[in-house]
């Protein structure tokens, strides 16, 4: 073996520093639920191609998942559906490792850590606990309200540079970034960073998926309407009939960004989205069907 190493020739500097130098990205989904088509165009089809250019890892949130009402019984289960969904997806583990979260005990001892020095009134500004407060009441755990803390715990714990974001969880990036600088404030004034302030990144627009009964509100695991939704488990004849039964409206043709018609430019952003026709060619093509001509393509597009 020795003898092999020594005489295998040495990589030259730059291409060392190109390896060393690939940013982290670190990206994660809850269990809880079944993991929809929006969870896969707007972010895990993305992160399959994420493999090749960052150095990348793949977590399963199950400490996130128990913030909210959830079923203890089936979580388990639902944690290793996800990690295969993920697999199923396109993710290799070779390349990228995936983990359940509370199997890394660091995670939860982090939070903790950056708990004892962020200010409460940071957390009290976090618009999704409020949103999330408003629809469970006054039960809502303290789980909740700490949440932004754990994800920061998530991301600093592994020094990831960038973190892909939706819009929801940009103000959650934020506090990350803020926690980091105030724990270097608090601790570092004379010592190296212990941590990296991560940035956001942005994902490709045209995946925001909505719900196929209100085209205004986001396709949600949580959604009580199983129909709301389409499964990445779902077989193709309740995939057909899903998008069958979806919500229409009585304007002829279909059309693009008509704030009247948000179910048309739902069902056309997910055509778009799993074809990778551009907006001319898509409208050249359906534009002039009616609702009952498109629906039965959509399901064989792509």
């Amino acid at each position: 073996r020795l003898a092999t190493a020594t005489a295998a020739p040495a990589a030259s500097p730059a291409a060392a520093a190109n390896e060393t130098r690939r940013e982290r990205v670190l990206s994660g989904v809850q269990p809880t639920g079944t993991l929809h088509l929006g969870n896969y165009l707007g972010a895990i089809r993305q992160w399959v191609q994420f493999q090749d250019d960052y150095d990348s890892l793949f977590c399963v949130v199950d400490l996130h998942a128990i913030t909210a009402p959830h079923d203890p019984k089936k979580l388990g289960q639902e944690t290793l559906d996800a990690a295969a969904l993920y697999i199923a997806a396109g993710i290799d583990p070779a390349k990228s490792p995936i983990f359940v979260q509370s199997h890394v005990t660091a995670h939860a001892e982090l939070c903790w850590l950056l708990n004892c020095m962020t200010p409460l009134n940071w957390l009290e500004r976090m618009i999704q606990y409020k949103e999330k407060k408003a629809k469970q009441g006054e039960n809502v755990g303290v789980g909740l309200f700490d949440y932004p803390v754990l994800m920061a715990a998530d991301i600093l714990l592994y020094q990831a540079g960038l973190v892909p974001v939706g819009e929801d969880q940009r103000q959650h990036l934020e506090l990350t970034r803020d926690i980091a600088r105030r724990f270097h404030d608090l601790y570092c004034k004379r010592k190296k960073r212990v941590f990296r302030e991560p940035k956001a990144l942005i994902v490709k627009e045209g995946a925001r998926v909505m719900s196929l009964q209100d085209g205004r509100s986001k396709m949600s695991k949580s959604a009580e309407l199983d129909g709301s939704r389409i499964n990445l488990n779902d077989p193709p004849d309740v995939i057909a009939r899903k998008i069958k039964k979806c919500k229409s409206d009585q304007f002829a043709g279909l059309e693009w960004d008509n704030p009247e018609r948000p179910e048309a430019t739902n069902l056309l952003n997910i055509y778009q989205a799993v074809t990778g026709l551009e907006r001319d060619a898509i409208l050249a093509d359906v534009g002039d069907l009616s609702w009952g001509a498109f629906k039965p393509r959509l399901p064989d597009a792509g």
